[in-house]
């Protein structure tokens, strides 16, 4: 019996080329994906997290390192910081408060989002472990931290992590509030950051710290930490009240921010309006101290300049007082004869010229006609 070819005896043996093609095809896959990387860096920058080195692992007060970063955001704001009390698996603890803020530096990355940045070693507030820390300013946050060591600076164990505690906003966040008359005159505004948490994991937290940050413009945010004393069971939620409070004389549009650990929890904007109080006060004074400084010169100038001779007023000589009379009498005269011998002739003289003014002041009467004590009366009618 003969046997029927079929399709498995119609299979030839593969040519030992195509087996030798296959094989450089599958050697050089490696290859090509590493050139395909290297040719579009910009796109593996996006696409991965954001990273940071560091040309040196420690260095002592007074020093200086470079550092470098790659896969931020293309022409992103970053800030770069030293700061204690901080791992990479951890974050900030203490948030910025434990960073060395007066000698930050700031940096712009390129268009690949890259940057490299020369950072003094200043001694953070907060004792290490320590981290050189690089945040965006902003536009999206995004954070990375790499390992450093001060050297001279003290060192601590971190702060026990409270269990498996875990916080989240359950509800949209709002601000209390109202400005007493004293805002309008340039006092600090404040209000109360209303929210509601609830505790999504298996530990109770208890004593939460969370951070509040003010930001004004495109200015990064100052975060101060606030305490909220009660415990959060799990499963639970709570409302929390934290005061807010910006600096003397703020206005305009601000960001209000809520942090727990590393995590932003809410945002809520603030609209402060312009103090115009302060703005009357000044404009007050503009008018009121110019117009005292003209009032006092003038009175000075008044008192100073010299006065012309036709200028003064005429003063009439004060009438001279006519001498008082003395009696008449025997004993009067005798005695101001006694004590005044050589009076007799002066009072003669002012006798004489008594009659002769009173004589002058009343024209009307002539000699002839002058009563006389040696004229006899009329002792009827008709004789004159």
């Amino acid at each position: 019996m003969r046997r029927q070819p079929g399709p498995r005896a119609s299979r030839r043996p593969a040519s030992p080329v195509l087996l030798l093609l296959v094989a450089a095809l599958l050697a050089l896959l490696p290859a090509l994906s590493v050139l395909s990387v290297l040719a579009a860096p910009g796109a593996r920058a996006a696409d991965g997290d954001p990273t940071v080195s560091l040309s040196k692992k420690e260095a002592g007060k007074g020093g200086e390192i470079t550092v470098s970063g790659g896969g931020w955001r293309a022409e992103a704001l970053l800030m770069l910081l030293i700061c204690g009390q901080s791992t990479p698996e951890r974050g900030v603890i203490g948030g910025t408060n434990a960073c060395a803020n007066a000698d930050g530096r700031a940096v712009t990355t390129d268009e690949k989002g890259a940057f490299t940045k020369k950072l003094p070693v200043t001694e953070p507030p907060k004792p290490c472990p320590c981290v050189v820390h690089v945040a965006t300013v902003t536009g999206e946050q995004a954070l990375a931290d790499a390992v450093f060591t001060v050297a001279g600076h003290p060192t601590a164990e971190l702060p026990e992590q409270t269990g498996g505690g875990k916080l989240a906003v359950l509800a949209t966040t709002r601000l209390e509030g109202d400005s007493s008359l004293l805002t309008w005159f340039g006092a600090p505004p404040a209000r109360r950051l209303v929210f509601t948490v609830g505790n999504l994991g298996s530990a109770p937290v208890k004593d939460p710290v969370f951070e509040i940050g003010t930001a004004h413009g495109v200015y990064a945010p100052q975060w101060e930490e606030r305490q909220w004393r009660g415990t959060v069971a799990p499963g639970a939620k709570a409302q929390i009240k934290l005061p807010v409070e910006l600096s003397a004389g703020a206005h305009g549009d601000y960001q209000v921010s809520l942090r727990y650990g590393q995590k932003v929890l809410a945002e809520q904007p603030w609209g402060v309006g312009r103090p115009w109080g302060v703005t009357l006060f000044w404009v007050l004074l503009c008018l009121v101290v110019p117009a005292a400084v003209f009032r006092i010169g003038m009175a000075v100038v008044d008192k100073v300049r010299p006065r012309s001779a036709g200028s003064h007023r005429t003063r009439t000589p004060a009438t001279r007082r006519r001498p008082k009379r003395r009696g008449r009498t025997g004993a009067r005269t005798g005695q101001d004869t006694a004590t005044a011998p050589g009076a007799t002739t002066e009072a003669t003289a002012n006798a004489a010229t008594t009659t002769e003014a009173t004589t002058a002041v009343l024209p009307w009467f002539t000699p002839d006609s002058a009563p006389s004590k040696n004229r006899p009366r009329p002792t009827t009618k008709g004789q004159a």
